[in-house]
């Protein structure tokens, strides 16, 4: 059952969910909490392999610090995403929850309307998360959309587990991005199935 804005100022305040810096009243919707665009983003730049092997712990064509760059905007600039462009992006707050609470991304409808897609498949803030939310973003529409750091560009409901994890995720073994400050390429090379096939 999703939380209320009562009931999610009640866990704000008992510190079963944090956000920093703190929501202003107006970011909190009747179950949701506003969150905005941070200032770093992931792009993937030109390379030279043919292909990225998901499957694969190590080799040339798996991921690496080579096939993704970071762009770092001040205020006032913008971040431009082309049609059929993928970035990842991040929010400008940190969240933190309790092993018992699990969150959930959503993007604008408004957003939406002209073809910005704010996750792709990973919109669950896991029990135990405590960092910054990264962003996949999408531009499924025709012209070039500019994105502005502290702009409102999702929402975070919350719901109760049934009971406490006993796998928060800061604790899980493999928690890969865990205390994030920024988007991070994806760290699929470092799961313990590809790591069981490469050994």
């Amino acid at each position: 059952m999703r939380l209320s804005d009562e009931d999610v100022l009640k866990k704000i305040q008992s510190g079963e969910i944090e956000i920093d810096p703190p929501p202003a009243p107006e970011a909190i919707g009747s179950f949701s909490v506003d969150v905005r665009l941070g200032h770093v983003f992931q792009t993937f730049q030109p390379c030279q392999i043919p292909f990225l092997d998901l499957a694969a712990s190590t080799g040339s064509y798996t991921l690496s610090e080579h096939v993704m760059k970071t762009v770092r905007l001040d205020d006032g600039e913008h971040f431009f995403l082309h049609p059929g462009d993928f970035a990842l992006g991040m929010t400008m707050e940190r969240v933190k929850l309790a092993s018992h609470i699990v969150g959930w991304l959503d993007g604008r409808s408004s957003l939406a309307r002209v073809g910005l897609m704010v996750h792709i498949t990973a919109h669950s803030v896991d029990p135990g998360w405590n960092g910054h939310i990264t962003f996949e973003f999408f531009n499924a529409g025709r012209l070039p959309l500019a994105l502005k750091p502290g702009m409102r560009i999702g929402a975070i409901s919350f719901e109760v587990l049934s009971s406490p994890t006993s796998k928060p995720y800061g604790e899980k073994r493999g928690a890969k991005y865990h205390g994030q400050s920024g988007p991070l390429p994806s760290r699929i090379i470092r799961d313990s199935f590809a790591e069981k096939d490469h050994a």
